[in-house]
């Protein structure tokens, strides 16, 4: 099963869609809030099923602020994560995720990517964003979640114009990509 994590598009068109085509066929979507008006849009290009959130740039959005899904054999909590700190800390959002039973926690807001494994008990995972990215380098990016046959879990960062990060992250490992 493939998951598109993306977050923070901010009515940009052009990010997403060169996304969805890029990454297709993929089974769910994923979006961490901030669409600003695009859900419908991306849910009808996307093609399957998709979990919206709102952020606080969606200020007339009819979707909520946080959700779960279940995908795959794993509980995904989502949110926008403006609510939960995360541009401090995110140790409030995982206690979130595991107080709901989740393995996964997906958040945007800061539009850093990341994806932090340190807790046994939750992955936490922000796609960064494909509007206007803050890390370094300030590439547009996203997230591919695999899960295989057995239920593993493996991230893939991915920037919109260079392609995978040089480390692919599963549950398990590291694997650094020559």
């Amino acid at each position: 099963m493939r998951i598109l994590v993306v977050s923070d598009t901010h009515g940009k068109r052009a990010e997403i869609r060169e996304v969805l085509r890029k990454t297709k066929p993929f089974d769910y979507l994923v979006h961490a809030g901030d669409a600003e008006g695009l859900e419908h849009e991306i849910e009808r290009e996307a093609g399957c099923p998709c979990l919206f959130v709102r952020g606080n740039c969606d200020y007339f959005s009819e979707y909520p602020k946080e959700d779960v899904a279940e995908i795959g054999g794993h509980r995904i909590f989502v949110t926008h994560g403006h609510l939960y700190g995360v541009s401090m800390d995110t140790a409030f959002l995982a206690d979130e995720a595991k107080s709901r039973d989740c393995d996964i926690a997906v958040c945007g807001h800061t539009h850093r990517p990341m994806i932090d494994q340190a807790d046994p008990e939750v992955d936490i995972l922000n796609p960064g964003s494909l509007a206007f990215p803050r890390q370094e380098g300030r590439e547009p990016s996203f997230i591919m979640i695999d899960i295989d046959r057995y239920g593993g879990k493996h991230y893939t960062l991915n920037y919109l114009k260079r392609g995978p990060k040089k480390a692919r992250f599963s549950t398990n490992s590291l694997t650094w990509f020559p």
